[in-house]
Parts: structure tokens; C-alpha cells; sequence
């Protein structure tokens, strides 16, 4: 059974409240922009699944099916444990990986970006793990896990790592020893030398204090959060790609064959030497850091919030409606999902192409909303409301490009 749908009430509820808690004790940890930008990370991943085949699925369901060599019950109380502790383990070793080796990194890093740490970060999920993550738990059928089983375990997993992105929960005694904490997962999500590739455990902290990855958080050394190198970005579809573009780019410009093959597997951070110099990286000075957060009007900041709660509207409208709508409508939501999110995006980066963007989003909807009821497949009402959408849609985003911007530092690296 998967428990994260049946959670995510109680995620935004949580949200809410910390944001609260934040206010009133003089300590938000909270900005808009930010907030807004890894929420839509979240919704991206999940209109992605509906994109692209589970690859894992169909491997596991075959392995489970041919070549399991034993078989959880799962009936007993003790396999399920079994299988957690198989499952907790796993993950470390997908997480380390996911952090040490760049092709694994360009996926995950998406979760990293976040210069905030708050519970909303916890929602702020990558939309390329169809490629990658499943085969760190091919072992779990080889084995013999029923699907039920993994899909309950890997789902319990997720919750349970929702709570520890928080600044507002400190040490927890003897709970450090043994479980992951807000404590020791700050510490993973910070950049500051000391604490960086630290702490990768899901569940069980243990294994961390294994295999010497363990570092607990210092009272005197803050956490510095986001990534060595800063996106500068709200696109979600950079935030997505842009490590997949740059080791691209070093396969295709570096003049060595034996590079071209090493960036596929290199550690993570590794470029090819005439890449270096070519395109140099410019890492955040953590002396005086400084996040990056472009400025807007009171206006446009609200009309973003409202043309966020419309988009959540209809997507959580879309996964409830799935099997009753006809393909074509469902591929003009998500159409409609992605496009308003780059839109969105490019809105708080102050991006001059918004406007260009908005318009090919409106063109491209409407024709296919309309091409459709021409071939009967998709109805009046659903026509109305499509069209009811895009008006509300444009006019918000009218609003906020129509105002404008004000930039006090896009904290661009001198």
C-alpha cells in the first residue's frame, strides 16, 4: 500500500504550521520564492511518473516473478522487519552513491538546492529517478519481497524522513545514537566543509556510524544550506537537467577519449582538465554567503500564491479524475502543470521571456482543448473548464508580468 497520498494533507497542514511557529518565535525559515520553487519540485516528479514508465516496476515484477531465491511472508512480524532493515539499508548505500558519483548526483541533487531548510524542502523530489533509483533495490526481489510489501516499506520510509527538515526541533539525546534526526539530517543538507557528504542514512542512522559517514551538528558551526555550486535558477526544468547538460557538455568538448568515458562514472564535482578551464565553476564563498532571492512587489508575490493554489487545484483535480477523462484532456493538464510551473519559474527569476512563455502555454492548450471537443474527445463541460482555467491562469499571470520587477541582488558570483 502506498501511504504518501493519504500524507500529504497532513505535509501542507505541517508546512502551515511550522511557517506559524516560525513567525511567532521571531525565527521563519521560510521565503516565497524558494518555498514556492521546491514545492513545484514536488509536483513536477509526480506529473513526470505519469510521463514516463516505471522501468523498475516492470524489473522487479520480473525478478519477483523468475528468479527470486527466497520469499518474505508477509504474515510474519519478523520478515517485516527483515525487510525494513534490508530496505533502510539499501537506501543508505543508493543515498551515498547518489552524492559520490555524478551521474547519480545530477538526479539527486535536485533535493540539495534549497539555500532554506524547512519541511517544505523535504517536498522537493526529482523528476529523473525513473532512470536511476530503482536499481539500487533489485536485491529486495531477488529475494524475494512481495511488491505490496516494498511499495508499503518504501512509502513509510518517505514519511518518516518528511519530519527531519526542520531548523525548529533541536538534539535528541540518545534518538541521535540510533535514528535520523532533524539534528543529523541538517548536517547532510549543509554545505559547510565539515559537514558536506555527511549523514546519508534514511531511517537508521547507524549505518552512518558504520561505514564513517556520521558527523553530528556543532553548535558553533552553523549549516550553511544549497549546493557548492548555486543553480541561481527557479526554472524547475534546469534544476532537473542542468548536471545532466554539464557533463554532456565535457563529453562533448573534452579532446581525450579516456575523459569522454570517465565523466559518465567520474566522482561528483570531477570535469575533464581542458574542461576546467574552459568552463570554469564558480562555487559560493561561504565566508559570505549570500542566497539567492530576487526581489518582487507585494502584487506579484500574491498573484504567484494564487496562481499556485489554482494550479494545486487542478492537479490534485487531474490525479482524482485520471480514470474518467479522456488521454487527450489528461496530456493538456499536464501540459498545462509543467508549462505553468516554467512559467512560474521564470516569473520569480524576472525573466523577460515570461510573457512569450505564457502566451505559447495559452496557444498550445487552447488548440489542443479545442482540437479535441472537434473530435469528440473531449466533451462541452470539460471545454468550458478548460477554457475557465486558462482565463483565470492568464489573467494571474498577466498580473505578474505585467508589473515590475524589482531586483535588489541576483547575487550573480563576481
Amino acid at each position: 500500500m502506498n501511504f504518501v497520498p493519504y500524507a500529504i494533507p497532513v505535509f501542507l497542514l505541517m508546512i502551515v504550521l511550522e511557517l506559524g511557529w516560525g513567525l511567532l518565535k521571531g525565527n521563519n525559515t521560510y521565503r516565497l520564492n524558494d518555498s514556492i520553487n521546491s514545492l513545484s519540485m514536488g509536483l513536477l516528479s509526480t506529473v513526470t511518473k505519469f510521463v514516463f514508465l516505471n522501468i523498475g516496476a516492470l524489473v522487479f515484477a520480473k525478478i519477483s516473478q523468475e528468479y527470486a531465491i527466497w520469499s518474505f511472508d508477509p504474515n510474519s512480524l519478523g520478515h517485516w522487519l527483515l525487510a525494513i532493515l534490508l530496505y533502510d539499508f539499501l537506501y543508505y548505500w543508493f543515498h551515498r552513491i547518489s552524492h559520490e558519483r555524478q551521474f547519480f548526483w545530477g538526479s539527486h541533487v535536485v533535493h540539495h538546492q534549497s539555500e532554506d531548510y524547512n519541511l517544505s524542502t523535504a517536498l522537493r523530489q526529482t523528476s529523473t529517478s525513473f532512470a536511476t533509483t530503482w536499481v539500487f533495490y533489485i536485491p529486495c526481489f531477488f529475494l524475494g519481497m512481495p511488491i505490496t510489501m516494498f511499495v508499503s516499506i518504501a512509502s513509510a520510509h518517505l514519511i518518516y524522513q518528511f519530519w527531519v527538515h526542520t531548523q525548529h526541533i533541536p538534539k535528541l539525546g540518545i534518538f541521535e545514537w540510533f535514528m535520523v534526526s532533524p539534528s543529523n539530517h541538517r548536517v547532510h543538507h549543509a554545505q559547510n566543509a565539515d559537514y558536506i557528504d555527511k549523514n546519508y542514512g534514511g531511517l537508521l542512522i547507524v549505518w552512518d556510524r558504520l561505514f564513517g559517514t556520521f558527523k553530528a551538528e556543532e553548535e558553533n558551526q552553523p549549516a550553511i544550506y544549497g549546493i557548492r555550486v548555486p543553480l541561481q535558477s527557479w526554472n524547475p526544468i534546469w534544476a532537473n537537467l542542468h548536471i545532466f547538460v554539464g557533463m554532456l557538455r565535457d563529453i562533448w568538448f573534452t579532446n581525450r577519449w579516456a575523459d569522454k568515458f570517465r565523466v559518465l562514472w567520474s566522482k561528483t564535482g570531477w570535469h575533464p582538465d581542458d574542461m576546467v578551464e574552459r568552463f570554469p565553476e564558480q562555487k559560493s564563498d561561504l565566508q559570505q554567503f549570500e542566497k539567492y532571492n530576487p526581489q518582487h512587489s507585494n502584487r506579484v508575490n500574491g498573484a504567484i500564491i494564487l496562481q499556485y493554489l489554482l494550479l494545486t487545484v487542478l492537479h490534485f483535480w487531474s490525479a482524482g479524475q485520471s480514470a474518467a477523462i479522456s488521454s487527450t484532456l489528461m496530456w493538456a493538464v499536464v501540459l498545462a502543470q509543467v508549462g505553468i510551473l516554467i512559467v512560474i519559474g521564470a516569473v520569480l527569476d524576472g525573466k523577460a521571456y515570461a510573457r512569450s512563455l505564457e502566451y505559447a502555454r495559452l496557444l498550445a492548450l487552447s488548440a489542443m482543448l479545442w482540437i479535441g471537443y472537434s473530435a469528440n474527445l473531449i466533451s462541452s463541460a470539460w471545454l468550458s473548464w478548460g477554457f475557465g482555467y486558462l482565463f483565470a491562469s492568464g489573467v494571474l499571470t498577466w498580473v505578474c508580468i505585467s508589473q515590475t520587477v524589482r531586483y535588489f541582488s541576483l547575487h550573480k558570483p563576481q
